[in-house]
């Protein structure tokens, strides 16, 4: 179970939540996931958000799979993926951050965040705390992140 951050390409004329209602429509949780296939655009995008994190972040491992582009931070405060598929990706944490430690991986994962933003167009959300990447708040999403690790430690340790 992780702490999920949801970006996605707002299509024109629609909402956020409009785009990821027609998204969620069309999803068949038993078919196969389609094979990546980006343009060259949104493979531009990743190359300049991977070039970028790295730069501002530091160290990260990418993979390319068959669904998706990976990039993951190496090193303290903990390990942040971000999963990016062209017009959608997610960024997950997992529940094991908590007090302190939670708001400096928190911290890093907005600013993940906005990078994709900046770079791709996509528009971040964080549906855990209802609030938007842009101007959302790190220590709001750390309080919940802990909140929830914290609880897991305590009933499922």
């Amino acid at each position: 179970m992780t702490y999920d951050i949801m970006l996605v390409r707002v299509q024109p004329g629609l909402t956020l939540q409009e785009t990821l209602d027609r998204l969620n429509a069309g999803f068949d949780p038993d078919a196969d996931l389609p094979l990546l296939r980006l343009t060259d655009a949104q493979q531009n995008e990743w190359d300049r958000i991977l070039r970028r994190v790295s730069r501002d972040i530091g160290s990260v491992e990418s993979e390319e799979y068959l669904y998706s582009l990976t990039l993951e931070t190496v090193g303290p405060p903990g390990r942040v993926q971000l999963d990016y598929c062209g017009d959608t990706a997610h960024i997950e944490v997992a529940y094991r951050h908590s007090g302190p430690a939670a708001l400096e991986v928190m911290e890093l994962a907005y600013r993940i965040a906005r990078i994709v933003e900046d770079e791709s167009g996509l528009t971040g959300h964080d549906f855990e705390v209802g609030q938007p990447i842009r101007t959302g708040d790190p220590g709001k999403a750390a309080a919940r992140l802990s909140g929830v690790s914290d609880w897991a430690q305590h009933h499922l340790s």
